[in-house]
């Protein structure tokens, strides 16, 4: 069964609270204060700098999840202070932590995580680079991985076996390649073709050229002989079509030279792939949108997959219509963000999501016996959050129930599969 948590959403003041060291000015130790306030959740957040008014969205995303009398308490710590993300995560496990949420970024998720290792403290990174996923570490934000995992599946159950990826040349295009690789082993399909391309509009060119086969497809067409229609050339015991009218014979044999029957053009071939991930953003984007077109990759025969980056410009992408990308379904935080807006006066972003989620699954927890143990936050069927249903799994790695989304020939989107209420419907 899912679990579920947040359905009771009471709102309560953000408070960003320092805790004096433990035993020092009267307070007490760590555990004795564990005791007196409930369990101690601790939560690393940019609450100075530049990403500044990102982590106070997430404090007060978090507070939301996790109102003061739950039971838990958050403590909340400023990953961007002077001592960094290292030295907040150190202050959290000082102070009895028995969880650490956050902190924002990659390289603050390297720093911290070697400490709650150390601590046998489980934290739940919001960052969305899953190379800093290991035991006991989970990246929870939405991963390239997850994107992909989910549009494989949903491609192959389609009746879609052979994958192709054109992707750029850089970080986000090789981390697409390495989930499209992965994905496809998992679903028992033969390896990917992947080429990576620069920013020059030749070269996208050349290189779509290259991953379809362009000439070999176009031999094909330009060797293809029809045969002769029998209007011209009429058996013995077949009457020309359109015989002519008061026998005017000779007039009938003049025109019919002068206007031979044309055959129907073959079919253009289809490219060696039926489904093709892509990855790019902005004028590249419009470069490969060309180079799909010079060379006949039509959408008839292949299935167009992207990143969830493009829903952030979905109605400028009529000229992909019926591909496909994974993400949240929005509909999925609508409450959430009800709730948040009339608290604080405006709606959050959706990277506060992942602060609400971790924050409630953790106050969740902490109400059970031995509920931050590895078998306890590792539970199959996942628990439910305003992003959908979600999963840990021992390796670090998060799954995601993800709907996918097809771009429609104006621009915009709809719903092309809805996302799955239980994990067991995607792929592990």
């Amino acid at each position: 069964m899912v679990v579920a948590f947040g359905a009771t959403l009471m709102l309560s003041a953000c408070s960003n609270h320092q805790t004096p060291p433990p035993g020092v000015g009267g307070i007490p130790a760590a555990d004795q204060a564990a005791e007196q306030h409930g369990t101690r959740i601790g939560m690393l957040l940019p609450l100075s700098g530049r990403n500044m008014r990102l982590g106070q969205q997430m404090a007060n995303a978090a507070h939301l999840a996790l109102p003061e009398g739950h039971g838990a308490e958050l403590d909340l710590r400023d990953s961007d202070a002077a001592e960094g993300a290292a030295g907040a995560a150190r202050a959290a496990i000082g102070n009895g932590d028995k969880i650490v949420l956050g902190p924002l970024t990659a390289a603050q998720t390297g720093e911290v995580a070697p400490l709650a290792q150390a601590a046998n403290i489980p934290e739940l990174a919001f960052t969305s680079d899953s190379t800093q996923a290991r035991p006991g570490v989970w990246t929870m934000g939405l991963t390239p991985e997850q994107q992909v995992q989910r549009l494989v599946e949903a491609a192959r159950g389609q009746g879609k076996k052979k994958f192709a990826g054109f992707l750029p040349d850089n970080q986000f295009g090789h981390v697409m390649a390495q989930a499209l690789i992965k994905a496809c082993a998992a679903s028992a399909l033969d390896s990917p073709n992947v080429i990576f391309h620069s920013h020059d509009a030749a070269d996208i060119a050349q290189s779509l050229k290259t991953l379809s086969d362009f000439d070999a497809r176009q031999s094909q067409v330009a060797s293809a002989t029809p045969a002769e229609p029998d209007a011209v050339n009429p058996t013995s015991d077949q009457p020309a079509a359109n015989p002519p009218a008061n026998g005017d014979s000779a007039n009938a044999g003049a025109q019919s030279a002068a206007n031979p029957p044309q055959p129907a053009s073959a079919p253009f071939p289809a490219p060696p792939f039926d489904a093709l991930l892509l990855a790019d953003t902005g004028l590249d984007l419009a470069n490969v949108i060309n180079g799909l077109k010079a060379n006949k990759i039509d959408s008839n025969q292949v299935r167009i997959l992207g990143p969830a980056l493009w829903n952030a410009f979905a109605l400028k992408l009529g000229a992909l219509h019926g591909a496909w990308f994974a993400a949240p379904d929005p509909a999925a935080r609508r409450s959430y963000v009800q709730h948040y807006r009339a608290r604080y006066g405006y709606a959050p972003s959706v990277i506060a999501d992942v602060a609400y989620d971790t924050a409630a699954m953790a106050g969740a927890l902490s109400r059970q016996e031995n509920g931050f143990a590895s078998s306890s936050l590792t539970r199959a069927d996942g628990f439910a959050g305003v992003d959908g249903v979600f999963a840990l799994r021992p390796d670090g790695n998060v799954s995601r129930g993800l709907a996918v989304f097809e771009v429609l020939p104006g621009g915009g989107t709809k719903i092309a599969l809805p996302a799955p209420r239980r994990l067991s419907q995607t792929p592990s």
